[in-house]
């Protein structure tokens, strides 16, 4: 079977897919999205029919008392019977109950999964312009099954999800939902804008503020240092947007953030320049003013021990 086939049915199993089978019968795949989501639904058609033989997607009114129209509309994607599907089913549905097939997502969760994974099941909340969260509902997964999901995302993609108290996976942090939208941007689909990157608010930062640096920083003269750091490293780096920052520095200061090392905090003055060009970095990647000079301050100190 073709891997893209399988990371796309990797991420529409994980999402709102399912393959069913009633009595006597052989195995089918489905999956049903709201009206809303028509184009989402008649792609994944397009991109699956290759593989399965598919029905058309089709319209579905279905009668339901607590909605105010008293119905709800979707659209419904079915596959006729076929080898294929009757693999997966025996793979996805040991002993006829859904149980995530860890060693199969371990291969095929790639970025493009995880993609329709998202648009599937996702859920990117903003709240006053900013980029709060990403969700993805994973509520009718055990939790076993969740923080094993979460050991694979931080594997495969580096990315630290949470559980919350819905058993649902959670990034919070906004240097992690930007990555997290920059690893599936390539594969989100015009009608699924609304979860798509919501640019940040660049937010000015102060003639006189205060930064955080790792204690063992021996600073004499803190803003003269840091601001030559910001110099030199202006030249070099100062035509780069936040978004083109190398993604392994990125995760480099994300991993010091995790270990919540012991921080010495020092007040500077940074020429407006610099402001600029940290708060355009700071709304790009999410990071923190602190940890963009802290990494800039550990560059520019590497280059002196060169010399």
């Amino acid at each position: 079977m073709k891997s893209d086939f399988l990371s796309r049915m990797c991420g529409k199993l994980l999402g709102d897919g399912c393959i069913v089978q009633q009595e006597g019968r052989k195995p089918r795949f489905q999956f049903i999205h709201r009206l809303e989501d028509e184009q989402w639904s008649e792609y994944c058609y397009e991109k699956l029919k290759p593989y399965i033989p598919l029905a058309l997607p089709f319209y579905r009114k279905t009668m339901d008392p607590r909605m105010t129209k008293g119905y709800t509309e979707s659209i419904m994607v079915q596959s006729k019977t076929s080898a294929i599907i009757t693999e997966l089913r025996t793979i996805w549905y040991p002993n006829d109950i859904k149980q995530l097939p860890f060693s199969f997502i371990q291969t095929h969760l790639n970025a493009e999964a995880l993609a329709w994974w998202y648009q599937d099941d996702g859920h990117l909340n903003i709240h006053n312009g900013v980029m709060k969260k990403i969700i993805l509902s994973t509520d009718n997964f055990s939790s076993e099954e969740n923080s094993t999901l979460i050991q694979l995302a931080y594997k495969k993609f580096n990315l630290r999800f949470a559980i919350d108290a819905q058993n649902r996976l959670l990034l919070y942090e906004q240097a992690q939902i930007i990555r997290f939208l920059q690893i599936v941007s390539p594969y989100l689909q015009p009608s699924m804008s609304r979860k798509a990157h919501y640019p940040i608010p660049i937010k000015p930062i102060a003639n006189r503020t205060t930064v955080y640096l790792p204690q063992d920083f021996k600073l004499i003269r803190p803003t003269q240092e840091i601001n030559d750091s910001l110099r030199h490293l202006s030249i070099e780096y100062g035509n780069i947007s936040g978004t083109e920052m190398n993604d392994l520095i990125i995760l480099q200061i994300l991993k010091q953030r995790w270990k919540q090392s012991t921080k010495k905090p020092y007040q500077i003055k940074i020429p407006e320049e610099y402001r600029v060009w940290l708060a355009q970095l700071r709304q790009t990647t999410g990071l923190t003013i602190s940890e963009l000079v802290t990494h800039f301050l550990t560059e520019s100190l590497a280059e002196e021990k060169i010399k």
